[in-house]
This record gives C-alpha cells, structure tokens and sequence, in this order.
C-alpha cells in the first residue's frame, strides 16, 4: 500500500501549518497562572535539549574538512551576518510608515539569525548545486549563529527589544552554547544513538519548537500584545519581507558570479545565503526576548515560509539549466551530480 504524504503541489509547508494552529490554540487557551510557569520551565527544557541535539548531530571532522571551501564559507557568512543586518538597519526608514516600532525590532531581529541546514540542502539537491558544500555552509552558519546571533542582538537592538540586554548573553551561554558544547563532547558516545534514531528525535526537535511557540504567544496574549498589531501593518510587513527576500536571492546569485564561483557553488551560496533559520531564531528569541517574543518571532514565521515558496520555484526551475561547468573553480567544492535529492522541509530540526 502506497503511504499517504503532504502533496507536492501544495505551497505551504505543512509544519508551517502546524504553527499556525498552535498561535492559534495560544490566542484561544493561553498559559495562564501556574500553567505559564510550568509551560515557561518546559519551554527552557526543551530548548536546552534542541542545541544539545544540535550538537550532537554535527560531525566535527565533516565541519574541518569542509574548511577547504573557505571562500564560499566566508561568502555565506557574509550575507548572512553582514549583509543581512545593513538591510536590516537599512529598514529602520521604514518606521512609521510601513512598519511600527515592534514589527521592526522583529525584522531587525530576523535578519540577524543564522542560516537554515535542512532546506538550504534540499533546494541545492534539487537545482543540481553543492550538495556538500550547501551541508557545511548551513552547518557552519548555525555554529557561528550561537554566538554571533546574541551579540549583534546586543549591539544593534539593545534595551529597546523588549527588555533585552547584554546580560542575556550570560543566559544564551547557558541555555544554548553549553548544551551545544555537551552534545559535540558527548557525541562520540551518542552519535551513533541519534543517527540511529534521526526520525524520532525530528519528531522531538519539531515538538520543542512549537512549545517555544506556544509559550511566547501565550506570553503576548496575556499581555495584550496582539492588538498593537492591525491588518494594515502585516501587509506592510509582508511587503518589506518580500522585497527583502528578493534583493537577498538577486545578491547572492548575481554577487556570487561576480566572485567567479561555478554553477554548483552558485546555487549553494543563493539558497544558503538568502535563508534565516526558524529552528534557531525562534529559541533565541524565547530567550532574548522573553515575553515580547511574540512579536519578534511574527516577521521571522512570515519569512521563513516564503523563502520556501520561493525557493522551491526557483530550485525546480535551476534544475532544468543545462549542464553545469565541466570543472569547478579554484577553491570551490567539486561537483556533486550523484547527490542524493531529499525531499524540501522547513528545515525545523536543524536549521
């Protein structure tokens, strides 16, 4: 018997779904009380238990041989950490017309998160791009995101977000980098466990992530947050995130070119470069934000679901360039024509 699936034509991610009715479900029956603390104490759980599962997963031998691809690293990094953020500030102009103070601070935040692993690989598989270079620039982006993530947080939003501070950069080390640490120092020992047991512990990471939602909304609509926010300003949101995603998709590309990389790391650096993370951005924000993460996470849900739209669109589409260049360029990854094509996710449990 065939086994039933999420049909392909259908443009929104079903996980994305799945957030959709647990903002849903906080609207409706929010953490009150007792209930908040005990959904707040699991929240931090399981946000500790996602990075150190995080850890776990990444190979550090796979992570140092993928250091030879220096150039196309830097260049993900780039637009991630750099690039990102100018257009994020660069949108500060934006304020009050398109965008209120609090939608801004989450754009802001959004461009700030590092970049997705599991989508960034699925769209290069299926563009025919670097398959192995799309797995270490995600990996990398994610690794350097831990750190890089607070403190452009630190520098660029400071006490307007919500209350955050450079304190809470004592509360990431604690809640995200020494869970991630453990993982890489015991992964010897359970690494063998956790790939035995990918599906299961998916399953755990997609969990965490929607009790992390579910926590944060509750938090916002105690407090009344939502009704700062009108249909007029989402629309504006949407269309700076649009425009956003466009010029990101056009630089990295055309940017990538210029830096005279081949085809198949071309493709790798568009879909790893132009795409922020949920499965990231969302615990830190939880942490960083603490009960003004509902607002800060809302440009980073809407993004993040159209950056997969549109890339399926244009990862069907590059699949169907002629051949790719018969040699690769210096420094750059060798082709992967081989590769195997897993099927496109949003990507919640690692990226």
């Amino acid at each position: 018997m065939k086994r039933l699936g999420w049909p392909s034509w259908m443009p929104i991610d079903p996980y994305i779904l799945l957030l959709l009715g647990t903002v849903g479900l906080a609207a409706l029956l929010p953490a009150r009380g007792t209930g908040a603390d005990v959904a707040s104490g699991a929240s931090t759980a399981a946000i500790a238990f996602l990075f150190f599962l995080y850890g776990a997963r990444l190979s550090t031998r796979e992570a140092l041989d993928g250091l030879k691809h220096w150039r196309l690293h830097v260049t993900v990094l780039a637009c991630t950490f750099v690039v990102f953020p100018l257009l994020g500030l660069a949108a500060r102009g934006l304020v009050p017309v398109f965008l209120t103070e609090p939608l801004y601070q989450g754009l802001l935040f959004l461009t700030l998160v590092p970049s997705t692993i599991q989508s960034s690989i699925a769209f290069t598989s299926i563009a025919r791009g670097n398959v192995p270079a799309a797995i270490c620039a995600g990996s990398f982006s994610s690794l350097v995101g831990i750190v890089v993530t607070p403190l452009l947080a630190a520098a660029l939003l400071g006490s307007t977000a919500g209350g955050f501070a450079a304190d809470s950069l004592a509360e990431i080390v604690l809640q995200l980098l020494v869970p991630f640490v453990s993982g890489q120092l015991l992964r010897r020992w359970i690494g063998g466990f956790v790939a035995r047991h990918k599906k299961a512990l998916g399953y755990v990471d997609r969990g965490s992530i929607l009790l992390v939602v579910y926590t944060a909304f509750s938090e916002g609509v105690v407090q009344g947050i939502w009704h700062q926010v009108r249909p007029v300003r989402l629309a504006g949101l949407l269309a700076v995130e649009t425009v956003l995603l466009a010029v990101m998709l056009a630089l990295t590309w055309y940017g990538a070119k210029a830096l005279r990389f081949g085809r198949e790391d071309r493709i790798a650096i568009q879909f790893a470069g132009s795409k922020k993370s949920l499965a990231s951005g969302l615990p830190m924000a939880s942490v960083l934000f603490g009960a003004h993460a509902s607002l800060a996470v809302l440009p980073l849900m809407l993004f993040h679901q159209m950056q997969l739209m549109v890339c399926a669109v244009i990862a069907k589409r590059r699949s169907h360039d002629p051949a790719p260049d018969p040699a690769p360029e210096s420094g750059s990854a060798p082709p992967t024509a081989t590769a195997p094509r897993p099927a496109v996710d949003a990507g919640p449990r690692r990226g």
